[in-house]
């Protein structure tokens, strides 16, 4: 949509070969932005790794970060299978202006019903335990009889349960990183589908951004390694001054965006992102129609 918006036509038409310049260049903003998240979640990862290498010697998972290890193995599968079976095909029909926005617009859709339908499912549970939170409030406002009301129950009926990643299942891993496979549509985000996916299982915002943005390593890098020889070779020549140039400012605002939105979903959720994809979606269908 961008090049499209810049009347860029000719970059949108190299979306499509097999092989092209512009795919070249693409190739190199993922290697940073892999790279990037490598870095920020460096900590994580060294002892996802070691616990990796310890749980496969002993033939046992024992530890939470063991376990942790074996979930994003498991759910980076999905979406690497498809990649390599389908992703020219998929990227030759929909990696267009007009679908992009399309699907832009349905990101949105998505990411506002992940968030309705898990507060649903939080009050659904709040009344199957007899707790109206409309009544704890008015409670804990004033008097009005019933059993005493603390602030901290009416925090804790406020906010959806929530679940430590370490409890996800491999048949719940399988399915969040499946969602990634919606990422192959050009205007899906893999971020925003992958923690919907995530919450749906139970996930606070945090650990699913957390978890989502783990996710995004080894499929990320994986990809831009695939397409390497793209860029190293003759679709590279007269380029790769501006693929550094694109890959430093990538990889910054890789690790600049991963480092707010870390922050931002320890307290806030995806509704903002949504509007956005709504609004700017629209506006460009309208654009291209």
């Amino acid at each position: 949509m961008v090049p499209a918006l810049l009347g860029c036509h000719q970059v949108v038409v190299d979306q499509s070969p097999q092989e092209s310049p512009y795919l070249a260049f693409l190739v190199g903003l993922h290697v940073a932005t892999a790279l990037a998240l490598l870095v920020f979640f460096r900590a994580e990862w060294v002892r996802i790794v070691g616990g990796l290498v310890r749980s496969a010697a002993r033939r046992r998972i024992e530890t939470a970060d063991e376990r942790l290890g074996w979930l994003l193995v498991v759910a980076t599968i999905p979406a690497g299978l498809v990649g390599v079976a389908f992703e020219h095909a998929l990227r030759t029909l929909f990696a267009k202006p007009l679908a992009a926005a399309v699907f832009l617009t349905c990101n949105g859709v998505i990411l506002l019903a992940g968030e309705r339908l898990r507060r649903r499912a939080h009050r659904s549970d709040i009344l199957a335990a007899g707790l109206d939170p409309a009544r704890l409030r008015a409670l804990a406002d004033g008097p009005g009889g019933g059993p005493p009301v603390t602030p901290s129950l009416v925090a804790r009926a406020a906010q959806p349960p929530s679940r430590q990643l370490a409890t996800l299942a491999f048949g719940e891993a399988v399915l969040i990183g499946s969602a990634q496979i919606l990422a192959f549509f050009a205007g899906i985000s893999r971020s925003g589908v992958t923690m919907v996916a995530g919450l749906l299982r139970g996930l606070d915002h945090e650990d699913a951004a957390r978890f989502s943005f783990l996710l995004a390593t080894p499929v990320i890098l994986a990809a831009g390694v695939y397409k390497l020889p793209d860029l190293l070779g003759p679709n590279g020549d007269g380029i790769r001054g501006q693929v550094l140039a694109g890959s430093l400012v990538a990889a910054v605002a890789a690790y600049a965006s991963v480092r707010f939105l870390i922050r931002w979903f320890q307290t806030r959720t995806l509704t903002p992102f949504a509007i956005y994809c709504l609004v700017a979606g629209l506006a460009c269908v309208v654009r291209f129609a």
